[in-house]
């Protein structure tokens, strides 16, 4: 590969001589100057010639390769596939389809079409049908278009692989060299990847024509002035107990809570506003008016919370924003970056907290090292300190109230008291309890539960005996798979064993057909004729109808809800480094029958809440 740095780097967009449509929709959108990552790809891109860029997400690498690919495209009615974007997730996908319109939007005739799985065939075979001339898509879908015939690459000019080193760490490597491989000989190849592992770097070798290098440190520096810290928990329901108690510990101006997916703005919008507190919900469905609307509800002081998604929350920049809360913790070490860069903004101090459940702490060490900054344990407020932060603030409003004309009813009480011989202050509880109304001002104390030494030592003696009976019993019958951890159900596929089936495979069919990120998928244990996998809580019937089709070595999965009690079995010799019946999940690296895949075991929402 060659190495380019660019002497003088272009300080306008149209330096970089796109023409005006794009000019003009970059303008409507807001960009003003081109990032590092556009201004040395794009030139490149425009004149043709292979590239690889590795470049963090955030950093605005879409652009980089969209802008040149449409400034060379000439749209016409009689639409062909001109350029094909493989992407890892249907999520970047969409994104990057989205991207393309966006920018193409004063083009005439322009048709981009993404295509993923988990999506009805007869849409995407009707768009392809009529023509396209940008198709994005995951490698999977992608190949099943290839097979029907319904998507043919001989038009193909150029070829972007985006997020490569995720498509590597999905399993899908072999599909994108089998996809190369049907590709022109001549065509342009564009490769984007956060990091550079030696298989990446070998399908550049192999595939890419000599191409331009160009590498782009992600700014990965927060804030002196913003203070991180994270509560562990776990669930949804915990998690809004914990956030319950911090809005009524933390002294905030304005805050911004992000989650996932945009139901979950919603529905964490409405809990928060049950509370008394002002509140709404901002993600990609509403319309760019009423997002505008609400961003400046929070600029006034109209509003003094915001639950977002990344998507919706980018650009936004608030001054009074003094808290950011991570409800879920952001898939990549930029989204946090981006997310808690929304405070400590001009000089002011910011809070930045983070709800992490036991098995995201591989996520926060990532995030320390890409911060250069620990991040501290932070204890849920106690009941005892909300208790006391809610007498002071009702004394607060006592103070508040009294500064005000109580004239009349400061001689309404005088006359109560000498007529029925009360004294004030009984007078005063009672008309306290009656403005509190029902609703008790305090908490209740929870009791804590102790564990004893005594406990403690039963525990670890039995721990050692159960030790002691594997060691010396390696073949008696055992748990399998454990239980079914917070956040995830368990489903039972009808192939096993005796079918060849491997972890690998189930991960692969999956992630590849029903466009499951890997992130998803939990524990897996396989049997002699079928196997189990955990994934997320509240599946919708669409996704597990989809998977019983899914097919593994020519047979279908037959993908089924498992509500029977965790199984036992015997344990067998394996030349594997796991044994059938145990599980495959917490995060160790296992092989497929021909993918490399890992499966780390997150509590996230159902991807049908996307």
């Amino acid at each position: 590969m060659s190495n380019d740095f660019l002497t003088v780097m272009p300080q306008t967009f149209s330096d970089l001589g796109l023409i005006e449509p794009l000019l003009k929709s970059l303008e409507k959108s807001g960009y003003t100057e081109p990032t590092p990552i556009q201004a040395k790809m794009i030139p490149h891109v425009m004149a043709g010639q292979d590239v690889v860029g590795q470049a963090q997400t955030g950093t605005g690498k879409t652009a980089a390769f969209a802008l040149p690919l449409l400034n060379q495209l000439r749209p016409n009615k009689k639409a062909r596939p001109t350029v094909l974007v493989l992407t890892p997730t249907r999520e970047l996908a969409i994104q990057v389809c989205e991207a393309f319109k966006t920018y193409g939007a004063n083009m005439s005739h322009l048709r981009v079409l993404p295509i993923f799985g988990g999506q009805d065939y007869s849409g995407q075979l009707q768009a392809l049908e009529r023509g396209v001339h940008i198709v994005v898509g995951t490698p999977g879908r992608v190949m099943d278009h290839m097979r029907r015939g319904s998507l043919n690459l001989s038009t193909i000019q150029t070829l972007v692989l985006d997020e490569a080193d995720e498509m590597l760490k999905m399993g899908f490597l072999d599909d994108v060299e089998w996809i190369l491989e049907q590709a022109p000989k001549e065509r342009q190849i564009a490769l984007f990847s956060a990091t550079m592992p030696s298989s990446i770097r070998k399908i550049a070798g192999t595939y890419l024509n000599e191409p331009v290098e160009i590498t782009i440190k992600s700014k990965t520096v927060t804030a002196s002035t913003i203070t991180q810290s994270f509560i562990t928990t776990s669930g949804f329901n915990a998690k809004r107990v914990a956030l319950a108690r911090i809005l009524e510990a933390e002294d905030f101006d304005g805050m911004l809570i992000f989650v996932r997916t945009k139901i979950q703005t919603v529905e964490l919008a409405e809990y928060i506003s049950e509370l008394g507190y002002s509140c709404s919900a901002l993600n990609g469905d509403m319309v760019q008016n009423q997002r505008l609307r609400t961003v400046e509800q929070l600029k006034a002081g109209k509003l003094d919370i915001l639950i977002a998604t990344d998507v919706a929350a980018r650009g936004l920049d608030v001054e009074r924003v003094s808290h950011v809360l991570n409800f879920d913790i952001p898939f990549d070490t930029e989204a946090y970056i981006h997310r808690i860069g929304r405070t400590g903004r001009a000089g002011r101090t910011g809070q930045a907290i983070l709800f992490l459940t036991p098995r995201e702490r591989s996520m926060l060490k990532a995030i320390e090292r890409a911060t250069k900054q620990k991040i501290d344990s932070m204890q849920l407020p106690s009941i005892s300190a909300i208790n006391t932060k809610r007498i002071a603030k009702y004394k607060n409003q006592i103070t508040e109230t009294l500064a005000t004309d109580c004239s009349f009813f400061t001689k309404l009480i005088e006359e109560f008291c000498q007529e029925n011989d009360t004294p004030p202050e009984v007078v005063a509880a009672a008309l306290a309890k009656m403005a509190q109304g029902k609703t008790p001002l305090l908490l209740k104390e929870e009791p804590r539960k102790e564990f004893s030494r005594d406990r403690d030592q039963r525990r670890t003696r039995n721990d050692d005996t159960r030790k002691n009976t594997r060691e010396r019993s390696p073949r008696k019958p055992r748990p399998v798979a454990g239980p079914v951890e917070d956040g995830m159900d368990r489903y039972r596929i009808e192939l096993g064993e005796a079918h060849g089936v491997k972890p690998g495979n189930i991960v692969g069919a999956i992630a590849n057909e029903a466009d499951i990120s890997s992130d998803y998928i939990g524990r897996i244990a396989i049997f002699d004729d079928y196997s189990t996998v955990d994934l997320p809580y509240g599946m919708p019937n669409e996704v597990l109808k989809l998977l019983q089709g899914v097919r593994i070595n020519g047979r279908p999965m037959k993908a089924k809800k498992d509500d029977s009690p965790v199984a036992t079995a015997p344990a067998r010799p394996s030349g594997r480094s796991g044994k059938p019946g145990s599980g495959y999940g917490n995060g160790k690296n296992f092989k497929g029958s021909r993918r490399k895949t890992q499966t780390r075991n997150k509590s996230f929402a159902a991807p049908a809440a996307k």
